[in-house]
């Protein structure tokens, strides 16, 4: 005969199992306190969960605002309110079916005391791609049960870079002069090939092991902070990767945009703006694949779309962000996107999120950034866009013969398209990223023309961002080869011949490339007039394009020469030159009168501050 004690230890025991075999995943994973974004949407997932169609929490700071069935029988939406005075504390969450009851303590941790410090233009930003930058802990390289493991010989293939290179290569990108670092996603990307880049996301809550673990990601953040450097998580809410977890049991049938055959994207971005475009075309765009094996997702689903802001607003908080790099910005549906920028900005006022739109027409990429007056009425919340256009023009411009339409020409017009954008100075500017050619290719490893980009780069209006490897003349294919161009920085692992942290192994010119970027990096940190100053260029004269960085303190002169060896008269320059007689060089710390005249070296560019003495 069972006794009293028999009976609880059985019941609770049936309990648990119950508990266990019903609940698989419970996102987000716990919430905050002290938060504006204090009515959320718990997903519940497990076997035939939306059966119980009862919840209740006894907490006298919560209220149960709906709940809400799915198609699949195994989610339950769960929404509720906050007190937003609530304090950290467990919410028990009872769901019931009938007579039976299971409950789910849900954690309302404590936020984050670290403040959102977004990146401006103050900031250099690096960029970097995690599997391929330093392998800090060899032991994750390959993971029970996860379908890719590593092969350090195959372009394509994940080389064990992680969390853990990173942080032990703070100090480095510190020393560099970076002030902010853009990584690549970090989040699980469970897939059986090309799983190292991040963009297939197969849980949108858990960094993948090969990585490290979310507690890693958060101990580099505060790290990172600690030395000066701010944190920019490139998150994507267009799609995800094929084994994620939903795929075998999508909570609805429109939870991914869905076709009766496989569709992928047109690419065609002008669409969203063509007040001709047809219907068709447009839904093709947006509600199109990229490839077959990332589903697009639908956030015209209500439960999606506040699962992706959610998400956005967990991982903020989680790691005290300063910024967002979103992935494919104009892709997804245009109205959520306009709700996800203005639910981040409402939480974090002094967060930064750029999104890329990748064009050269400036039309196109401005149409996304906050503050733009467009012809149908879409309003944006977006701070910042990638600068695509000039980054492009500054190619063409390097690369081209010099004449009245051609080469450094297409520098100046394209910086004079400024007017389209509501907030130039806070575009983001870079020569090269994860998804082109290296710029060393670019210019076909020509030094001279390596060094005006990325002096343009860094002295333009804007954000900068180098890609990792830039300092040191990394080299790629002049054609897109992904995994040629994301290729294993010198060094970062053990066994590396070529150590690009120290220096050894590296040849006398990415020696000097390397510090040529050092230098330009430090000075760039105290020169207020390119961190908030106005900016003001001449129209290019025998392929020399000269432009001004100046405020009130300070006066920084830039002059490009593309053609031979020249005398630049400074007379047409005189409105801003003014009283200032001497310029001195910041990079060699030589001084010259300004007279009448300059003595610029053929293909050339220097950085000069003009003082009065």
């Amino acid at each position: 005969m069972l006794t009293k004690l028999s009976l609880s230890i059985v019941a609770l025991l049936f309990s648990q199992l119950l508990i266990s075999q019903s609940i698989s995943h419970v996102e987000p994973p716990n919430w905050w306190t002290d938060m504006q974004h204090n009515s959320i949407q718990i997903m519940i997932h497990g076997d035939s969960i939306g059966s119980y169609d009862q919840v209740h929490i006894e907490h006298s700071s919560v209220t149960v605002d709906q709940v809400t069935k799915a198609d699949s029988p195994n989610y339950l939406f769960v929404d509720i309110t906050l007190n937003k005075l609530i304090a950290a504390t467990t919410l028990p969450i009872i769901l019931s079916n009938g007579s039976i009851t299971i409950t789910y303590d849900y954690p309302i941790l404590t936020n984050n005391p670290a403040p959102i410090d977004g990146f401006t233009a103050a900031d250099a930003i690096y960029l970097i791609t995690p599997d391929r930058f330093a392998n800090g802990n060899p032991a994750n390289d390959d993971m029970e049960g996860m379908k890719e493991k590593a092969d350090r010989s195959n372009k394509g293939g994940r080389h064990g870079g992680d969390i853990a290179g990173i942080s032990k290569s703070l100090d480095y990108i510190s020393d560099m002069g970076f002030t902010s670092i853009w990584l690549n996603p970090l989040l699980e990307n469970d897939m059986e090939f090309y799983s190292y880049h991040g963009y297939s996301t197969t849980d949108f809550y858990s960094v993948d092991p090969r990585f490290g673990s979310n507690s890693e990601y958060r101990q580099m953040a505060d790290e990172a902070r600690v030395k000066g450097l701010k944190l920019i998580m490139d998150m994507i809410v267009n799609h995800c990767g094929s084994f994620h977890w939903w795929a075998d049991d999508l909570p609805y049938k429109d939870w991914y945009n869905q076709w009766p055959k496989y569709t992928g994207t047109n690419h065609q971005k002008t669409i969203m703006q063509d007040p001709y475009g047809s219907t068709y075309d447009k839904k093709k765009f947006t509600d199109g694949w990229f490839v077959p094996t990332m589903p697009d997702l639908n956030q015209r689903n209500p439960q999606m779309a506040k699962y992706l802001i959610q998400n956005s607003i967990w991982w903020v908080e989680y790691l005290a962000l300063s910024g967002i790099r979103m992935d494919t910005y104009p892709y997804p549906d245009e109205n959520f996107m306009a709700d996800w920028t203005k639910a981040m900005m409402i939480e974090y006022p002094t967060l930064n999120i750029v999104g890329e739109e990748w064009n050269e027409n400036p039309v196109i990429v401005s149409y996304w950034q906050a503050g733009k007056d467009n012809a149908n009425g879409y309003k944006s919340d977006l701070k910042s866009v990638m600068d695509f256009p000039v980054n492009m023009a500054l190619i063409k411009a390097l690369n081209q013969e010099e004449s009245w339409g051609t080469g450094i020409n297409k520098l100046y017009e394209m910086m004079a398209m400024d007017f389209l954008y509501p907030d130039p100075m806070n575009l983001v500017t870079f020569p090269d990223n994860h998804d082109m050619s290296r710029i060393w290719a670019l210019l076909n490893h020509d030094f001279d023309l390596w060094k005006i980009a990325i002096t343009h780069v860094m002295t333009n209006r804007g954000i900068p961002q180098l890609y990792y490897g830039t300092e040191i003349l990394t080299d790629s294919p002049a054609y897109r080869d992904d995994g040629a161009v994301r290729s294993d920085f010198p060094g970062g692992w053990e066994r590396d011949t070529i150590n690009a942290y120290n220096g050894q192994g590296l040849t006398a010119q990415q020696l000097e490339a390397q510090a040529y970027i050092k230098k330009l990096l430090h000075w760039r940190q105290s020169a207020t007039a390119i961190h908030n100053g106005q900016l003001k260029h001449f129209l290019p004269e025998n392929g020399v394009y000269v432009y001004f960085r100046y405020n009130d303190d300070q006066t920084i002169m830039i002059v490009i020469n593309k053609g031979e060896t020249q005398k630049l008269i400074l007379s047409r320059f005189e409105e801003i030159i003014k009283t200032f007689n001497i310029a001195e060089n910041i990079m060699t710390g030589k001084k010259v009168e300004l007279a009448k005249s300059l003595e610029l070296a053929d293909r050339s560019v220097n950085v000069y501050e003009l003082i009065n003495r």
